[in-house]
């Protein structure tokens, strides 16, 4: 078992050094995740660190985003349909420089049940990055980001699947 988790990590590491080296990404792995709060519901405001305790995953689209559009629909039966009513695990995806009169018909019109929300002036987005979408962030229980991945891929995807349930095996026990 302790050679499976080394492989894993050692698998994980070239990814995770891609997205560290990339000069668009303001945070690393390692770093505390930004403070900030948002509109989790119309009228209904929460900070990100009302989260910790959990495995959060963050996730940065536009409904305009072909790549983003690619992985949405992997993320809603692949991520949110196996996680959602799992109390160690969060997720939101952020519409960058979208509002609810935007989000809220193209959520409907997918069929997706996570929560997806506004971040119209770019608020949350640029404590993270300067451009480049999709994006994913994980964090840890403690609020450490522990994942970054930009763009898409189903390659990069299935790492991403991967490296959720084992942590989810992790914490859940």
């Amino acid at each position: 078992m302790k050679l499976f988790k080394l492989i894993f990590i050692i698998g994980l590491f070239p990814l995770l050094a891609l997205a560290q080296t990339d000069s668009t990404t303001l945070t690393k792995v390692g770093d505390k995740l930004p403070d900030f709060s948002f509109e989790l519901e119309k009228s209904k405001t929460v900070k990100i660190s009302d989260y910790k305790g959990k495995l959060v995953l963050i996730n940065f689209f536009a409904t305009w985003c072909g790549p983003c559009n690619a992985e949405l629909p992997l993320v809603q039966k692949q991520i949110w349909e196996k996680y959602q009513a799992n109390s160690k695990f969060a997720f939101f995806v952020f519409g960058r420089e979208e509002g609810w009169e935007i989000l809220d018909p193209f959520k409907q019109k997918k069929g997706f049940t996570f929560p997806m929300i506004p971040d119209l002036n770019r608020q949350i987005f640029k404590k993270f990055a300067t451009q480049s979408i999709p994006r994913n962030v994980i964090a840890d229980e403690d609020g450490n980001i522990i994942y970054q991945s930009i763009g898409f891929s189903e390659k990069e995807f299935a790492k991403m699947v991967h490296f959720i349930d084992e942590r989810m095996k992790k914490i859940s026990r």
